[in-house]
């Protein structure tokens, strides 16, 4: 049964744990943010333009829709969708970032069994040691040879009277919400990413179809040109010029080519490969489908999605418990510490009730003096406190203002390949009458040179208009926070 000594030290760890409840920092509260009834400064349409053509089609706006959490299956790709599959397995980023979560995770897991609970050490003993007689005042006695052997539990505890510990735990609780909400970021990013270098991708392969094209047809008026000359219907300086074009038309692809590699050597180390390793399957632009139905969130809704406010605020709530650290630091600090054991110069009666033990012992440490440098800390903390505040603003700015660029690109994109559509319809259509012309002489070819370069410019035009609805729509989604909050993909949910 528990003697007197015993329930005094439970008693007063008991004390210390009620009175661990008082906090002095501040309490916190979300930063003002706007709260605009829509994202952009006229009102959205509710359906872009269309075009013929592949990704040409109406696009409508969802208003108070969701983005799905695995938004890029919109485009219906499936080779799209695996290469962001296997990126999320062997991408290093997203390695990295799930060691950080767990880095904060188990900091404040050991900084919590720290300040939370008493810290209980068993520790055992045994000594063997000899005193010579001076020691005793009689230099003439015999050295005495005595064993010590000591058993005992020592317990400490830090009081936390005014919350210190609690807002330190606050803050790295906070912590694991920003490493969780960065990890969220970082497979957001990933897969938008993959995307857009995919479509990228797509887009050159499509531009370097079409400049061969280009070149095969300006050879065709070459090989016209020379069998003009030839029967003394046109100058040799007729066929310098095709020839000269057609060079110029050449040079079209070497950057193209150089282009597309890099963007496969991209898209390899996006996937956590190196490009000789990798077994990229090539995307045609025409086979990715434009999302018909683009879902669009409510603007009050844009501070919980997007994971970069939420880790912003995660930042502003680490603050804000600093500042209770560094006001706690101020006040009293109370320890208590105690122990509990036997202590023989036998080994059979070291638990004797005659060689009990115990010690209760407390201490309070009151700043007085030092230097300015604790209202130095407060006030330093108060600083950063307001800096991440105006940090967090200024990302909700820029998340706003992301939204409302990709929602008016895609309104525009959809006028812009639209525009371009009708342009190479009609290029192409006086492309083909005027080189029939100039084959029967009824046109020179200057003019046939005029119509021809049009087209060129036409075609090549449109494919990069096309590759901006797919992109700009995948910027939407990114913009709108990438619906990660449907469906978590890794790690714990975060805190608060």
């Amino acid at each position: 049964m528990p003697g007197n000594a015993e329930y005094k030290l439970i008693c007063a760890l008991t004390l210390c744990t009620l009175l661990s409840g008082c906090t002095v920092g501040p309490q916190y509260q979300r930063p003002e943010t706007p709260k605009p009834s829509r994202f952009t400064e006229t009102p959205l349409v509710e359906k872009t333009v269309s075009s013929q053509g592949p990704g040409g089609n109406a696009q409508t706006f969802y208003l108070n829709s969701q983005v799905p959490a695995k938004w890029w299956e919109l485009f219906h790709s499936p080779s799209l969708t695996k290469l962001i599959n296997e990126a999320f397995i062997n991408n290093p980023t997203i390695g990295a970032a799930k060691a950080a979560l767990k880095v904060a995770q188990e900091n404040y897991r050991a900084q919590a069994g720290t300040y939370l609970y008493p810290q209980l050490d068993l520790a055992l003993g045994a000594q063997r040691e000899q005193m010579a007689g001076a020691g005793f005042g009689n230099e003439n006695a015999s050295p005495s040879i005595f064993n010590l052997f000591n058993s005992q539990v020592n317990v400490s505890y830090n009081v936390d009277l005014f919350g210190k510990n609690r807002s330190d735990l606050a803050g790295l609780c906070a912590q694991i919400d920003y490493q969780r909400y960065q990890l969220e970021a970082a497979y957001l990013t990933l897969a938008a990413n993959i995307v857009t270098t995919a479509i990228t991708e797509a887009s050159l392969l499509k531009q370097i179809k079409v400049a061969k094209d280009i070149i095969a047809l300006e050879e065709k008026v070459l090989d016209i040109s020379k069998k003009q000359f030839f029967y003394g219907g046109t100058s040799r300086t007729v066929v310098l010029t095709q020839e000269t074009q057609l060079a110029q038309s050449k040079t079209v692809l070497p950057p193209l080519e150089k282009n597309l590699a890099q963007t496969r050597h991209s898209l390899a180390a996006l996937i956590g490969s190196v490009p000789s390793q990798s077994d990229i399957p090539a995307i045609n632009l025409d086979e990715i489908t434009l999302p018909e139905e683009v879902p669009v969130s409510l603007p009050s809704q844009l501070v919980e999605q997007r994971p970069d406010i939420r880790a912003a605020e995660a930042l502003v709530k680490q603050a804000n418990a600093q500042i209770g650290v560094a006001t706690a630091n101020l006040l009293p600090q109370i320890t208590l510490s105690g122990f509990y054991g036997w202590q023989a110069n036998q080994l059979d009666l070291l638990y004797n009730p005659n060689t009990l033990i115990w010690n209760f012992a407390s201490a309070v440490t009151q700043p007085i003096f030092h230097g300015g440098a604790l209202l130095a800390q407060r006030r330093q903390a108060i600083a950063a406190f307001e800096q991440a505040k105006y940090q967090y603003q200024q990302t909700v700015l820029l998340a706003f203002q992301n939204v409302a660029d990709s929602l008016r690109a895609i309104e525009f994109d959809a006028k812009a390949l639209n525009a371009q559509t009708e342009a190479v319809n009609s290029a192409k259509e006086l492309y083909d009458i005027s080189t029939k012309q100039y084959e029967l002489g009824a046109i020179n070819y200057l003019a046939l040179l005029i119509v021809q370069r049009s087209y060129n410019t036409a075609v090549l035009s449109q494919v990069q208009a096309q590759e901006k609805r797919y992109t700009d729509t995948a910027a939407l989604f990114q913009a709108l926070g990438g619906g990660w909050w449907h469906s978590p993909l890794q790690g714990e949910k975060p805190h608060g």
